[in-house]
């Protein structure tokens, strides 16, 4: 049976940053594992390999009861948060990037400071990346599959 629920706030704004970065030449992926225990929002490969991850926050609450965030910047060279133009940004880290978006597009009002990945977690964020992608572009093609991966 297919699934047509409507978007949450949050996987709208997924896909306005998504949409914002694949304009600027990343390849975007949502809802990547990168270590158990860990779901970013938007992972992003860029044209020169660069690794961006975006979290993004739908509300105060949202970032509030948030306690893994620290832990997704080590999987990435920028990390960035990602809210509407609604939401408290003093509440946000000033030593991280900042993007504002909709559902349809973003802009990125504060670079996020690049700390580069070590040449052997690239390795395996690049393959995670892959394999996530690839993954889902197979369901996408025979939605009746059962993967050994679920």
């Amino acid at each position: 049976m297919d699934d047509f629920r409507p978007l949450q706030p949050g996987q709208l704004l997924q896909r306005g940053v998504s949409r914002h970065l694949a304009d600027l030449g990343f390849a975007c992926v949502e809802e990547v594992v990168p270590a158990r225990g860990l779901r970013v929002d938007v992972m992003a490969l860029g044209p020169k390999g660069e690794i961006w991850v975006v979290e993004c926050k739908s509300s105060r609450v949202d970032f509030t009861s948030d306690s893994k965030w620290q832990g997704y910047l080590e999987w990435a060279d920028r990390f960035f948060f990602a809210v509407d133009e609604h939401f408290p940004t003093e509440l946000l880290p000033d030593d991280q990037g900042l993007i504002i978006g909709d559902a349809y597009t973003a802009e990125i009002l504060r670079m996020a400071p690049e700390i580069k990945l070590a040449p052997a977690r690239r390795k395996v964020m690049v393959q995670k990346f892959a394999t996530t992608a690839a993954r889902r572009l197979q369901l996408l093609r025979d939605p009746d599959m059962h993967p050994a991966w679920d």
